[in-house]
């Protein structure tokens, strides 16, 4: 057996000298090294990425029996196979397929017509069409494979990458097609109905960004024709020229203002065509004036290519290295700043939410580096709603272990019922979320820190050059900004200094004036500060009472209502119909004035004892009137503290004990020495609750004497400033008349 396995390789070696002139090398043994790959054969054919878990055998099995053997292709699989057997896929699949099937081997060349099965154990990347393997770094059932192959392809082959999800469970996969859509390649996904174990095609579908859904007998038929569309169409057709852009790109651009009021026509005009060619190859349309005139005819289709123009690849700690260097940077910055010091942070561009959780893991971290407490306020916004309501709910697949790390995962998230993982209660209430479109807009100010990665190199010269001057408006006098590996400040060196070159970290440089020359805000910040200011203030408050939202439906709280300063309710968690009802007359959100008979004055005593105290109060065994019964509650008032949260919001929980009926209520009273205890009770119970009513009156009056005295004070030093100034006045006007004399 031994003598046969060291043989088979001398074997193939002499196959591929004798196919040398061929397209295909045999050799898994040859490093890439020893065989020419020039860079322009990424461009020459596609290579299609294949990943599945359990049922993939049967999978491969029918897209392989009905894939041609001469598509032009090359096709990499990766699945979930034991580590402790030697895999026999290579042998299986070569039974349903005339194109040659081999193991891979580190450095192995890619070629069309090939297909490449991934060894049990080992992780996959590409460089430079040629694959590498290395073991796997985390314990089995930690490992993504698929995630990470998937994200090399994009990267190395860039449009070239194709996709393909299969039968698994759990998520594998998922991040990796947002990477190859990010590099506009394609991606298809395997129909729920057809997989024999649905879970990774329904994460991977969840996503939105999968272009086809299909049975694995019909996807070679789609491949196939969507790479020929994507062969005979040419870019040159939506080229910029001398008079400008083409008239079709003009009437693109219209039809997205008109259905989204979003303008794309300043955005880097490669990055826009190459996305718009993509939609062609799809519905397979050679003419750019045919698609105009179908996205005319077809709202769904404006808004695919919209969401396509904003497909955003992100992950947590994108370039681990460049975070590293973040850390430092603030970590000089911070120590610097008092305690409780509140340090505001915008991440513009969020997407989905890693890169502004990442950024308040890495502030966290400094904290305890240094020892100090501060105040933590992270804006996160982004022009997609979709992807902002995504990053306020905080969960991500199990796959985010591969960007995190064990430590980091088990300290800042909290694994669900479904296997996803949402952020740490305590990291989530340092960040906001809002819908934002950064180029009209008004800016977030007085910042620490702006990150703006990967953002500026979809925008043209023209939008540069005007977001870099914004960017130096909102950071404060030793802000740090923070670009992605692939973008500069360009000629606006007058504004910012590098503090690290390689990972394009900058300080915001002092300048003459606190608006840069040729400064432009924009339109809607010219026309009203005040409207912007709201706006920001409006997104802050929906973040605070969407996270309390998701709290409230994370516990086991009884039924509450979240009230404001002037106990209007603002939110209602269960169901509390059997405590407040609708008031007569004009309609009101008052708490009070909702209150059922017995709970009242109660709850208005209670409320003014937790707004002046800031603690929390409970009442007992409250007895409340209910459709000619009585009910007995527990109810407890308290204030609702948290970064973000509006201030003076209270929480009033309704505890419920027990219900006593009317019936009861009079059988257990016949007697008058009950009758007359019932009656001394409840007096008892009333004077208790206007002793109690008395005293918060008494302690609010006190309060407001006390500001009265203290205003009194402001009036009197505010009087003495005015004399001062008037006497310097009298003396100025004494001056001049001598000096005019």
């Amino acid at each position: 057996m031994e003598s046969g396995m060291t043989e088979k390789p001398r074997r193939v070696k002499t196959a591929h000298k004798k196919a040398s002139t061929k397209t295909i090398p045999l050799n898994p043994a040859v490093k890439s090294e020893q065989v020419p790959s020039p860079r322009k054969a990424l461009s020459t054919f596609p290579i299609v990425g294949i990943g599945a878990s359990a049922g993939g055998l049967e999978a491969f099995e029918s897209f392989f029996k009905a894939m041609p053997d001469n598509s032009g292709m090359a096709f990499v699989l990766v699945a979930h196979l034991d580590p402790t057997h030697v895999s026999l896929l290579p042998e299986l699949l070569q039974k349903t397929t005339k194109m040659p099937v081999c193991h891979i081997q580190d450095g192995i060349l890619v070629m069309p017509n090939s297909v490449y099965v991934i060894p049990p154990n080992k992780e996959l990347q590409m460089r430079a069409s040629s694959l590498y393997l290395k073991d796997l770094s985390q314990p089995r059932g930690s490992n993504m494979p698929i995630d990470s192959f998937f994200r090399s392809l994009a990267e190395d082959q860039r449009s070239n990458a194709v996709g393909i999800i299969l039968s698994g469970t759990g998520t594998d996969g998922t991040l990796g097609l947002k990477a190859i859509k990010g590099e506009v390649g394609m991606v298809m996904v395997q129909d729920e109905r057809s997989a024999k174990y649905d879970g990774m095609p329904r994460s991977a579908i969840g996503t939105g960004l999968v272009d086809f859904i299909l049975p694995t007998s019909e996807m070679p038929n789609q491949l196939i024709k969507y790479v020929k569309s994507a062969t005979h169409t040419k870019s040159t057709r939506l080229a910029s020229t001398q008079e400008g852009l083409p008239d079709a790109l003009q009437k693109i651009f219209t039809i997205l203002r008109n259905r989204t009021e979003h303008d794309f026509s300043l955005y880097k005009m490669n990055t826009i065509c190459r996305r718009i060619e993509r939609r062609m190859h799809l519905h397979h349309i050679e003419e750019i004036g045919d698609y105009v005139r179908y996205l005319q005819e077809s709202d769904r289709e404006a808004n695919i290519l919209f969401k396509e123009l904003l497909i955003g690849v992100t992950n947590f700690f994108r370039d681990p290295e460049a975070f590293e260097a973040l850390k430092n940077a603030l970590s000089k910055l911070l120590e610097s700043k008092p305690d409780n010091y509140t340090v505001r942070v915008w991440v513009a561009g969020c997407s989905s939410g890693e890169e502004a959780y990442s950024v308040a893991i890495l502030l966290r971290e400094c904290m305890d580096d240094i020892q100090h407490h501060f105040n933590i306020q992270i804006f996160g916004t982004d022009i997609d709603q979709q992807a902002v309501a995504v990053a306020r709910v905080g969960v991500y697949p199990p796959s985010i272990l591969a960007d995190l790390g064990p430590e980091r995962l088990k300290r800042h998230f909290i694994k669900a019922d479904d296997s996803q993982y949402r952020i740490n209660k305590s990291i989530r209430e340092m960040l906001v979320f809002a819908h934002q479109n950064i180029i009209k807009d008004p800016p977030f100010t007085k910042l620490d820190l702006l990150c703006c990665r990967n953002l500026l190199i979809y925008l043209g010269p023209e939008l540069q050059g005007k977001l870099l001057p914004m960017f130096h408006y909102s950071l404060n006098p030793d802000g740090l900004l923070f670009l992605g590996s692939s973008e500069s400040i360009h000629q606006k060196t007058d504004l910012f200094v590098p503090e690290n070159k390689k990972w394009k970290i900058f300080r915001r440089k002092a300048t003459s004036s606190n608006l840069p020359p040729r400064f432009n805000l924009p339109a809607s910040h010219q026309g009203s500060e005040a409207i912007g200011t709201r706006k920001i203030v409006r997104a802050e408050e929906l973040s605070a009472l969407q996270l309390i939202e998701t709290i409230l439906n994370e516990s086991d709280t009884p039924p509450c209502a979240i009230i404001d300063d002037t106990c209007n309710i603002i939110y209602i968690h269960g169901r509390t119909g059997r405590y407040l009802e609708p008031a007569e007359g004009k309609a009101s959100a008052n708490i009070l004035e909702m209150a059922r008979p017995g709970l009242k004055e109660v709850l208005a005593t209670t409320v003014r004892k937790v707004a002046t105290r800031k603690k929390e109060v409970s009442c007992t065994d409250l007895r409340v009137k209910l459709n000619g019964g009585f009910l007995n509650l527990d109810l407890t008032v308290k204030p609702v503290f948290g970064q973000g949260i509006i201030k003076g919001l209270m929480m009033v929980i309704f505890q419920e004990l027990k219900a006593v009926a009317e019936g009861e209520t009079a059988k257990k009273s016949r007697t008058p020495d009950k009758q007359g205890n019932k009656t001394l009770t409840e007096l008892e119970l009333e004077l208790q609750y206007n002793r109690e009513n008395l005293q918060s009156t008494i302690e609010e009056l006190e309060t407001s004497n006390e500001e009265l005295k203290s205003t009194n004070e402001e009036l009197q030093s505010t009087n003495e400033e005015l004399q001062s100034t008037n006497e310097e006045l009298e003396t100025s006007k004494e001056e001049l008349q001598s000096l005019n004399e």
